[in-house]
This record gives C-alpha cells, sequence and structure tokens, in this order.
C-alpha cells in the first residue's frame, strides 16, 4: 500500500495543499512554492513579498471577503468548480499549525477543506 507522508512544504500561499494535486502527484507541477510559472497569481506574489508561507500569516488578512487577492474572479471560480473553502483551509493553519494542516490533508486526500453543499440531490 501507497504510504502518503504529509510535508507542510506543499502548502500553496492561499491554503490549497499541493501534496493532493493530480498535477503535482504525476509530476506535472512542482507544488505553488516551487512553481515560478504561476507569477500571474496574486495571493502568490503579495506572500512571497511579504515573506510569509501563506496568507494565515498575514496581519491584514482577516477573512477572504477583505482581501481583494484572495478574493477575486477566479478564486471564485475555482471554489465553486472544486468545491473547496480555502478561507476554512487558512483558519485551519492559523489555529492548528502547517503540520497539522498538511496531516489532516493527508489523511482526507484532499486539496482543501470542501465547502459545505447550499442543497443536496435527493429524490
Amino acid at each position: 500500500m501507497d504510504q502518503k507522508t504529509p510535508n507542510k512544504n506543499l502548502i500553496a500561499y492561499c491554503g490549497l495543499y499541493c501534496g493532493e494535486c493530480k498535477a503535482y502527484k504525476i509530476g506535472k507541477c512542482p507544488g505553488c512554492q516551487k512553481n515560478e510559472k504561476a507569477s500571474w497569481c496574486k495571493v502568490r506574489k503579495c506572500c512571497i513579498e511579504g515573506g510569509r508561507l501563506s496568507c494565515a500569516d498575514c496581519k491584514v488578512y482577516a477573512s477572504a471577503s477583505e482581501c481583494k487577492k484572495f478574493n477575486n474572479m477566479i478564486s471564485k471560480l475555482f471554489s465553486f468548480i472544486f468545491g473547496s473553502n480555502r478561507q476554512a483551509s487558512i483558519t485551519m493553519i492559523k489555529e492548528r499549525g502547517y503540520g497539522v494542516y498538511a496531516e489532516e490533508m493527508t489523511k482526507r486526500g484532499a486539496q482543501s477543506i470542501k465547502r459545505k453543499k447550499f442543497f443536496s440531490m435527493k429524490i
């Protein structure tokens, strides 16, 4: 059985966990921290310029709705498509630390905490 090892260095600046990303797993992406092609990402640029590991370390960031870099149209689209809740991921990192977050995402096999569904398709 394949043993997965949590790695806090695989946490993206926005709180996604690259260690459970399909592109990372098959070698198509080096992960956010090392992906220099992701110069288009405003969150990544902001964190690098501010010397932060993620938005969890930002003193200005209080919530996703307050940060235009974190809460932009592209992130809203990805959140909708993939059902991710990066805000909850950042909150978990703030409350429990990077290591615990990486362990939890590895255990779940997920890139982020999932958004709660607003409706159910039970018939």
